[in-house]
Formats: C-alpha cells, sequence, structure tokens
C-alpha cells in the first residue's frame, strides 16, 4: 500500500501541473476585458463601409452598385452580431477547459490501468528474485568486459571478490594477481588474496599467503580477516602460543555474545589445550581431564566423501538441547576419517557454564571451508543428536550438505 500511495501522490500533483500548463490561458484569464466575436465583426464592416464609400466617391463604382453593396453589408453586418451568438462564444473558454481536463484524467486513467500500475510491476519484480545462475552469468559478463579492459585494475579486483564469493577461488587468485598494485593499499583485499591463495594450497599459508597477511597487518593492525588467518596460520605450523595472542587480540573486536565471539573463544581454548598453556584467569587451575565429557567418532557418507577438501576445518558443536548458543566447540582440520573427537570443559565457550555442568547435550557436526561460526551453504553438515553428557563412542555421521 505504501508503494501504491507513493506512486499516485506524485503522479497526481504532476498531472495537476500538466493540466495547470494546459490552461491557464482558461483558468486565468486576462485581466483586461477580451474583444468579443460582435464587437470585432462591426470593426470589420464599418471598415469594408468605408472602402465602399471611398469607391463611390471616386466614382469607381456607379450609384446603384453602390446601394447594392451598402444593403448587403448591413444585411451581413446584422447577422453577425447577434446577441445570442456573441454569449455563446464568451461562454466556450469554460466549457473547453472543462472538457480538456476530463479529457486528460480520463485518459491518463485508462492509460494507468491498461499498461500497468505500479503493484504488479512492483510483484513481477519481486517474483524475479536473483538466481545462482543469474549471478554466474553476470560475473561471466563481467569477466568478458575486463579481458577487453585489462587495464582496469580496479575492475580486477572486483571480478576477484566475486569469483570468491561464487567459491571459485582458482580464478579468483588469477583475477586478483591481475589487479596488481591496486590491492596493495587495501588490507581487506590482501586478506582476502591470503585467504584464496591458502585454500588453493590446501591450507598452507607458506609464502605469499603469508606475506600478504603480515602486508596487511601493518597497513592495518585490527583487520579482523587478517587477524584471523595470522591466527590460523599460526595454528598450523603448531606455534599455539602466537595463535592465542593474535586470537585474543581478534576477540576483544567482536561483540560478546554473538556466534563469532563464541567460536574465537572455542578456537583460544583449543590452541591453548593443544599449546599446555595456562588459561587466561588469574588463578584458575587447569581443568582436570577426568571431568565428564562426551567423545566418539566422525564418519562420512560414501556420497560426502568426495567432498572434504584439504584445509576444510571439522567443527564439533556442543549445546543446552533447545538453545542456540554453544557450550563447547572442537575445531580440527579435516584429516583421515573416521576422525575421533572429544568434547569437554577445555573447549567450554563460557568457563562459567562449562559441558560437565549438563546432564545432556545436542551435538553435531559441520565441515567448513573457513572455520568461521556463521554456518554457509555447501558446509557438510551431520544431524543433530541429543545425549548424555559422559557418553563415549558417539557416532556423529556427516551426511547433508546445507543448502
Amino acid at each position: 500500500m505504501n508503494l501504491v500511495t507513493s506512486f499516485l501522490i506524485p503522479a497526481f500533483l504532476l498531472l495537476i501541473l500538466v493540466l495547470v500548463l494546459l490552461l491557464r490561458p482558461f483558468i486565468f484569464p486576462a485581466k483586461s476585458k477580451a474583444t468579443s466575436r460582435r464587437q470585432m465583426n462591426a470593426t470589420i464592416y464599418r471598415e469594408e463601409l468605408d472602402k465602399l464609400e471611398a469607391e463611390h466617391a471616386a466614382g469607381v463604382i456607379t450609384a446603384v452598385d453602390y446601394e447594392i453593396a451598402h444593403a448587403e453589408m448591413r444585411q451581413r453586418l446584422f447577422q453577425d452580431t447577434i446577441e445570442e451568438d456573441d454569449r455563446e462564444v464568451e461562454g466556450s473558454s469554460k466549457k473547453t477547459a472543462i472538457g480538456l481536463c476530463i479529457f486528460i484524467v480520463l485518459l491518463s486513467s485508462a492509460l494507468y490501468f491498461s499498461l500497468g500500475d505500479a503493484v504488479r510491476i512492483a510483484q513481477s519484480n519481486s517474483e524475479k528474485p536473483v538466481t545462482q545462475e543469474g549471478v554466474e552469468k553476470m560475473v561471466a559478463e563481467f569477466a568478458i568486459k575486463m579481458e577487453k579492459d585489462p587495464s582496469n585494475l580496479k575492475g580486477w579486483a572486483m571480478l576477484a571478490r566475486s569469483y570468491r564469493i561464487l567459491g571459485r577461488n582458482e580464478d579468483a587468485a588469477k583475477a586478483y594477481a591481475r589487479a596488481g598494485n591496486f590491492i596493495d593499499s587495501d588490507p581487506q583485499l590482501l586478506a582476502d588474496y591470503a585467504d584464496v591463495l591458502a585454500t588453493n594450497a590446501n591450507g598452507s599459508f607458506a609464502g605469499k599467503p603469508l606475506q600478504l597477511i603480515n602486508q596487511a597487518l601493518k597497513l592495518d593492525p585490527n583487520n579482523l580477516m587478517a587477524l584471523w588467518l595470522s591466527g590460523t596460520a599460526a595454528y598450523g605450523s603448531g606455534n599455539y602460543k602466537s595463535a592465542v595472542q593474535t586470537w585474543e587480540k581478534l576477540a576483544k573486536q567482536i561483540p560478546p555474545d554473538t556466534d563469532e565471539a563464541r567460536a574465537i573463544q572455542g578456537s583460544i581454548a583449543e590452541a591453548r589445550s593443544k599449546g599446555g598453556l595456562a588459561s587466561a584467569a588469574a588463578g584458575q587451575a587447569p581443568i582436570a581431564s577426568s571431568r565428564k565429557s562426551i567423545s566418539g567418532k566422525i564418519e562420512l557418507s560414501a556420497d560426502i566423501k568426495s567432498k572434504i577438501q584439504p584445509g576444510d576445518i571439522v567443527m564439533v558443536i556442543a549445546r543446552k538441547p533447545g538453545e542456540r548458543m554453544p557450550v563447547a566447540v572442537l575445531k580440527v582440520a579435516a584429516t583421515n576419517f573416521p576422525l575421533s573427537f572429544v568434547l569437554n570443559d577445555t573447549l567450554a565457550m563460557n568457563p562459567s557454564a562449562p559441558l560437565s555442568q549438563l546432564s545432556e547435550a545436542s551435538i553435531e557436526v559441520r565441515i567448513s571451508k573457513t572455520g568461521m561460526a556463521k554456518p554457509e551453504a555447501g558446509d557438510l553438515i551431520s544431524t543433530v543428536q541429543t545425549v548424555q553428557v559422559g557418553a563415549s563412542n558417539v557416532r556423529l555421521l556427516v551426511d547433508q550438505v546445507r543448502q
């Protein structure tokens, strides 16, 4: 309804403006009194009579012809200057104005309802959402355009981002390379480029990916993507202390009580556990391994095995039944399956609400390309199971692709 109103009001005002401009002579008559048709005819015939008299005086016409012509002019003058005809002419301007107004309103209304209105246009547009095929077509057309304009470095950077969103990392890497020095001063583009190169290198940050990350952090020490990748690179190389320090810096910039913040805290807890590092809480003793935990194995269905790529991140997530906030998260690199897992209090998202305080938990597996907390289309997932805390030999089967 708001769309209809926003369309009709300007259209109505525009119609009024057009009518005012067209009918201005009729709506706003001249201040001086207009000459009527009777007055105009009388003036014309008076001039003709004067001319006739001049010709008679000059001897151009005879007296008989003069009298005949003079009588005919008087008769015509009488007929052309009757009062009823004059009144009809004087009232014609109002009738013309009213007639034009009615005609224009009817014509515009007929065109509006016959050719379509704003509601149908909006509905037709909303019924045609952008599809994956449509996006890929637009990107392909953009790529053809860029081949014709190879010096447009900004355009190559935009194309690289488009490829990255579509998951075409090989093409994204080539486009980033063709963007040249345009990305050298943009920390976000540098981080994105490093992420693409690391993905193409099966999760390895050695060489150029790490150089790009360090360059991005030099430009912007607080860039979120660069910090995450820097911590991931340190974690992958076994430098857990550096990973914890980098991720803790990242965690300070993420709003608390969000999925991203909880995922980062889970990664920090995992790095501390693997590196044997003390808890961040002062005076907090290491959590005993004898506390309640959930353990088991992660298996892949036959249809899913081919979708696993080196560098994928396996996340085992435990929640209190009925709640969205994770209680514990385990993140490990996808290696050989079946993959054993253990969820315990060392992986708690909130040390004040550890897994051991629950009697049962809902657990699931998600295999991601990025390892970020937010689920994405293409992630490989398992069915959610509710198990008793303390259970072992739990079997989690990854057999679905998130749409």
